[in-house]
């Protein structure tokens, strides 16, 4: 049996012609860049997450990096995240003319660890970015309360977690503002690039509409030196048909995921995915951990299965941070989980036949 990472083509089959007749209404209108279609999908998109506002940007990244600049982080400033995730939380805090500051991660949820954070504050603190890493919410209240006394903002990396809960609330509405990625492969994905930013602040919103459009709040007069972000009017057209599912979609993955936990319950030498009491995990990624890593891919390669690796090398290994002179050894827990990572197959679409299979290929990697 073949078993793909992730199908997109199953999860367009159901509604393609409602998505097609949504690229269509764009089309007849010629509302390309920004627009009405984008407009609506902010409406839902922020009542969705429960925020007063969402502005859409081009990609993720640009969502982080708008924010940042919009809550004034600049030059010789200093933004705490963690070494686990994708470079583009760093980037953007790097584009943003700030360095990052890494602390290790909790070795349960692969997220930002709390107890770590305090220590790494400092007088040139301008921001704090948990990343829900996974599809599962930092624990957020201890970073708040910690953000608050230090009088510093908190801004999520949502782009993995659409839909996700913490205690009962939203990714993304915890802190200042959420920030969400909707690339093809994510739990709410566009045909192309597309992203947000969802808040309750209004000046905030606002300063990051005019920063994605090129520092103009009104066409031809820059008030700032912005950036072409807008969000492309096909993207949010889409954006608002696979909207409607995405609950759908989300309990799907979860009960996929109980399955996987189930059926691998008693192979010891992995470490599965763990779901924290306060958390609604959405699993964008299954990850589980495997000291045999690289050979377990192997063996389900030649069966078949595909996996990934989310992610190989902390970003303080990386050839692009090696200026912050981090060493192996900085952040253990991160390092030990980025040799360990390996993801299995996770979409919504996942039969039952399919888990099964996977699950029966690791245990007979364990077993031989």
């Amino acid at each position: 049996m073949k078993v793909p990472f992730l199908d997109l083509k199953a999860q367009l089959a159901p509604i393609k012609e409602e998505v097609k007749a949504a690229i269509n209404e764009v089309i007849d209108n010629t509302a390309f860049a920004g627009g009405p279609f984008v407009e609506r999908f902010e409406k839902e998109f922020a009542a969705f997450c429960g925020s007063k506002y969402a502005v859409g940007v081009g990609n993720g990244t640009d969502a982080i990096w708008l924010a940042l600049l919009a809550l004034g982080v600049g030059e010789a400033d200093e933004v705490i995240t963690a070494p686990s995730t994708f470079i583009a939380t760093a980037e953007a805090i790097s584009f943003a003319g700030a360095d990052p500051v890494f602390i290790d991660i909790d070795p349960d949820t692969c997220n930002m660890d709390p107890v770590k954070l305090e220590c790494a504050i400092t007088p040139r603190t301008r921001a704090i970015i948990p990343v829900h890493l996974f599809g599962q919410p930092a624990d957020m209240d201890p970073i708040l309360a910690i953000a608050k006394k230090h009088n510093i903002p908190v801004l999520e990396d949502a782009c993995q977690a659409h839909g996700s809960l913490y205690k009962g609330k939203k990714a993304g509405t915890m802190g200042i503002a959420g920030c969400f990625s909707f690339y093809p492969g994510k739990n709410l994905g566009a045909f192309g690039e597309a992203g947000a930013v969802v808040t309750d602040d209004e000046e905030l919103a606002q300063k990051i509409k005019v920063l994605r459009d090129h520092g103009q709040p009104q066409k031809y007069h820059h008030d700032v030196i912005g950036w072409n972000g807008r969000m492309d009017g096909i993207q949010g057209a889409v954006l608002s048909v696979k909207l409607k599912y995405l609950d759908k979609w989300n309990e799907a993955r979860r009960s996929n995921a109980k399955k996987y936990d189930r059926l691998l319950a008693g192979v010891s030498q992995v470490r599965l995915p763990v779901e924290k009491d306060y958390a609604r995990h959405v699993y964008h990624l299954y990850a589980l951990r495997d000291p045999k890593r690289n050979a377990l891919m192997t063996f389900l390669g030649e069966k078949g299965v595909a996996t990934g690796i989310h992610y190989p090398v902390p970003l303080h290994m990386t050839k692009a941070y090696e200026y912050l002179n981090l060493k192996p050894g900085s952040f253990p827990v991160a390092e030990r989980a980025a040799s360990e990572f390996v993801s299995l197959p996770m979409f919504p679409e996942l039969t039952d036949d399919q888990i099964s299979y996977v699950a029966a290929c690791v245990k007979e990697f364990h077993l031989k």
